[in-house]
C-alpha cells in the first residue's frame, strides 16, 4: 500500500504488541521531529557561572556596585561565584576576606543562599551562592 501512494512505512511505536505503523513520508517526519526538538531545547534555560572579583580592602561605592551586579545574576537564575583576591602581605590577613563574605552573604541572604562556603584556593578565598 505504502509503494503504491509513493510513501514510506513507518513504524512509530515498535515496543508495542503489535507494533504500530504510518504509511507516510519519511523526510518529513524526521524534518518534523527535529523542528520539536529544536522548541523544546530553546524553552531550556541554561544556568551560568558568574564570577565577581573583589579586594579584600574595598570601598563602599565599589563594594555596592558589586552587589548589585551579584543580586543582578542571581535573579536572571545564574550560579555567582565570588573571589576575593589577596596580594602580597595581605595574604596574612585572612580575617578580611572572611568578613568581607559574610557581609556578602547576609546582603544577598534575600535571593541566594550558600552552595559552597567561603574556601581558600591559593591567594583567593571563594565563595559560590545560587538563587533560592
Amino acid at each position: 500500500m505504502a509503494i503504491q501512494a509513493g510513501m514510506d512505512l513507518v513504524e512509530v511505536s515498535g515496543k508495542t504488541n503489535p507494533p504500530v505503523c504510518k504509511i507516510m513520508d519519511y523526510g518529513k517526519y524526521k524534518y518534523e521531529l527535529s523542528k520539536k526538538e529544536k522548541s523544546v531545547r530553546k524553552k531550556q534555560q541554561t544556568i551560568q557561572l558568574k564570577e565577581i572579583r573583589l579586594r579584600p580592602k574595598i570601598e563602599g561605592h565599589d563594594y555596592d556596585f558589586k552587589i548589585k551586579h551579584a543580586r543582578k545574576f542571581l535573579e536572571d537564575g545564574d550560579k555567582v561565584k565570588i573571589t576575593v583576591i589577596f596580594r602580597g602581605r595581605e595574604l596574612k590577613h585572612l580575617e578580611f576576606g572572611k568578613e568581607l563574605l559574610g557581609k556578602i552573604e547576609k546582603d544577598l541572604s534575600d535571593v541566594a543562599k550558600v552552595e559552597r562556603p567561603a574556601q581558600v584556593e591559593g591567594r583567593n578565598m571563594i565563595l559560590l551562592m545560587t538563587k533560592k
